[in-house]
Order: C-alpha cells, then sequence, then structure tokens
C-alpha cells in the first residue's frame, strides 16, 4: 500500500475544516501528554517508536481502516519508518514532513474581516504553538502586529498582496516565542513599536508605542495605545483596529487571560492585570471583536479558523472576567499557574538583544504548547 508525505500546510487545513483524522504519534508518552495535533475530530494513539522497531503487528487492530491515518514523530525519521512498516503490512498511510517541529513553525494566514476604505485584516494563526499574528492592509500598505519569527511568512504575504509594510508593532515584549518584529522592520525600512516599559533593558533602537498614539494604515485608523493594558507585562498595550477589533496581545484571550508572572513579578502586577480586564475593558463597547496574540485550545477556534469573539461575549463567557473577589482573582492568578513556558528567560533576552541563538537553538527554545494563559 501507498505511504504519502502530508506537510504541515496540509494537516492545517484538515484542522481547519474540521475533518476526521486518526494519529498515530510515536513520540514518547511525556512528549504526546505535553503537546500533540489538536483536532475537534482528531483520534490518537501513542506508542513510542521503540516499542515497535520488532513490529508493528500488535498495533494494527487498533489502527481503523475507515479513516485516514496520519503517523508522526519529532523531526519526521521515525515516523517515516513506522508508516512504511504500515504500509507493508496493507495500510494507506501519511507521514507529517518534518515531524511536530515543522508542525511548531507552521502558520496559516487567515482573513478576519474588510476595513473602511477596502482595508483588510489578516490573523496568522500558528496552530501548532497557539501564537496568533495580525496583518492590517490598506491602500498598498500594511501595518503587523506581535509577528512570530518566521519573518519570510510575512514579507511574502505583503509581497502576494503588493502592500509595502510601514510599521511592526509588539504588543509586549513576549516571553513565550521570539518575535520576528524588529528583523521584518529592518528588513522592510518599517518602523518598529515597543512600548517603554517593556523596553528598558533592550539593546536596540525602537520607538517607543505610546499611550494614545494613532497611526494611519492607508485609509484605516489604528488607534495604538489606546488602551494602556499593563498585568501579563507593565508596558502591555492594545490596539484598536479600524474602531471594531480590538488585540489585546496577552492580557485576554478566548477562554482565559494573561498570566502576570513571566517576569518574576506577579504580586506587583496582579492589580494591574485586574484594572486592565475589570476597569479599562469594560469602558469599551460591547461589540469589539477582541482578537488575541494567542489561543490555548483548540476549541477557541471558530469554524473558519480564525481566534476571534465579541467583547461583550467574553464579559458573558469568561471565568476569568467574571471573579468578583479581588482577593481569589489574586489567588488564582499568583498560585493556579500552569507551568512556565519552556526557555522563557532566554525568550525574553533574545526578544531584548541581548543573545543571538542559531536557528535550531531557537527551535528548541520554543518547543511546546502555549503557556502565557490562566484558565
Amino acid at each position: 500500500m501507498s505511504v504519502q508525505q502530508w506537510d504541515a500546510s496540509f494537516v492545517a487545513k484538515k484542522v481547519i475544516h474540521n475533518e476526521k483524522l486518526f494519529i498515530l504519534d510515536v513520540r514518547n508518552a511525556d512528549a504526546f501528554e505535553d503537546w500533540k495535533i489538536d483536532g475537534h475530530q482528531f483520534e490518537y494513539l501513542n506508542i513510542p517508536y521503540f516499542e515497535l522497531l520488532d513490529g508493528i503487528e500488535d498495533i494494527l487492530p487498533k489502527i481503523p481502516t475507515d479513516k485516514e491515518v496520519l503517523v508522526v514523530c519529532a523531526k519526521e525519521g521515525s515516523s517515516l519508518m513506522i508508516a512504511e512498516m504500515l504500509s507493508e503490512a496493507g495500510r494507506d498511510v501519511a507521514y507529517l514532513a518534518g515531524g511536530m517541529k515543522t508542525w511548531s513553525e507552521y502558520l496559516e494566514p487567515i482573513k478576519v474581516g474588510d476595513l473602511t476604505g477596502g482595508g483588510e485584516l489578516y490573523q496568522f494563526v500558528r496552530l501548532g504553538k497557539g501564537c496568533l499574528s495580525y496583518m492590517v492592509i490598506s491602500e498598498g500598505e500594511a501595518a503587523i502586529i506581535d509577528a512570530v519569527r518566521f519573518t519570510e511568512v510575512f514579507t511574502s504575504f505583503a509581497a502576494h498582496k503588493k502592500v509595502e509594510i510601514k510599521h511592526v508593532f509588539d504588543t509586549h515584549l513576549h516571553a513565550d516565542h521570539i518575535s520576528g518584529g524588529r528583523h521584518i522592520a529592518e528588513a522592510t525600512g518599517a518602523t518598529y513599536y515597543l512600548p517603554p516599559k517593556d523596553a528598558e533593558e533592550v539593546v536596540f533602537s525602537y520607538a517607543p508605542l505610546e499611550d494614545g498614539m494613532t497611526v494611519q494604515i492607508g485609509a484605516s485608523n489604528i488607534d495604538v495605545g489606546a488602551i494602556y493594558s499593563p498585568g501579563h507585562t507593565i508596558g502591555s498595550t492594545s490596539f484598536v483596529v479600524d474602531n471594531n477589533y480590538l488585540l489585546t496581545g496577552d492580557i485576554l484571550f478566548i477562554d482565559s487571560i494573561g498570566r502576570p508572572d513571566l517576569a518574576g513579578l506577579a504580586e506587583d502586577w496582579v492589580g494591574d492585570l485586574r484594572d486592565t480586564l475589570y476597569k479599562r475593558y469594560r469602558k469599551l463597547s460591547d461589540e469589539l471583536i477582541v482578537l488575541p496574540a494567542h489561543f490555548m485550545i483548540i476549541e477557541e477556534l471558530n469554524g473558519d479558523g480564525t481566534v476571534a469573539k465579541r467583547l461583550g461575549d467574553l464579559f458573558a463567557q469568561n471565568h476569568g472576567l467574571n471573579i468578583r473577589n479581588e482577593e481569589e482573582f489574586k489567588r488564582i492568578v499568583t498560585n493556579e499557574l500552569p507551568p512556565q513556558p519552556n526557555a522563557y528567560q532566554e525568550i525574553r533576552q533574545v526578544n531584548m538583544g541581548k543573545i543571538t541563538p542559531t536557528p535550531d537553538e531557537q527551535t528548541e527554545m520554543e518547543i511546546g504548547p502555549n503557556r502565557c494563559a490562566v484558565r
């Protein structure tokens, strides 16, 4: 029988289109339990590949014949070997090219909506890491918000749309992934903006992202810093785009809220976090569409693959926005935190410009799920 090679883009379409898929993950159990390819209708079997070296006969009854089957490992080699063994046993299977390393790096651009004057807003969904980046396009110009380190994805997309990247923003100094914002700005001549309260230790030049400033992108206004929104970091800044969209960075997610501890200052920042969520955001229109910088669970994806929801709906449904007792809120966001992101301290150093790891080292730093939220 045949062995097919599927790339991350092909698998991403199956996630977004809510298709059925059976995944045989041959990584070690701890790696699988920590992080896997999530899909609404995906089924899984985790058997470490070294347990299959003597043959796959024992697992054949567990592998369906009426569903597509994908074999996954860390970097491809083991999954290809097991896929070939299954093929020799008469099964049609596929393996993931590049393994979970490639899955972690793939970005799927999805249109969120149209803007005033013919503009467009795109969300770049990093399914394997839970990161969300944005591009605002209007009248031949583009702005990028919270770009991840795969800069060619953004520059190629801008070239495809025939627009010039004029402005690049980071909502805050990221600790869970390496930012591509500064490098995109250097490559394109765009202005790179960073909140100054998050930039006290950076070793490069930047334009300060000031509270209340507005930057014009063609015919669409980006109200940058219209809401100073500290709590995840002391400089966190939210963006209002075209008076319809609220880009919340890592402060507010669809099913959770931001954690305040990744700079070691949870006790100091928890009050800022509550003020942002319970006071600053309460002053905004319920009709704003929240676009966060991350998602945690596959259920946060909409039917079209975007991660977006009305602010009013989040006030009604997000548990983190409905903890009335301040002491209870403080306890939850300081004492009930998930594990911290992999290599988060080193990632902060990279984003300050203090260290420059190799591409392979950057990949290792970012391996694993998103852990910027409190649920």
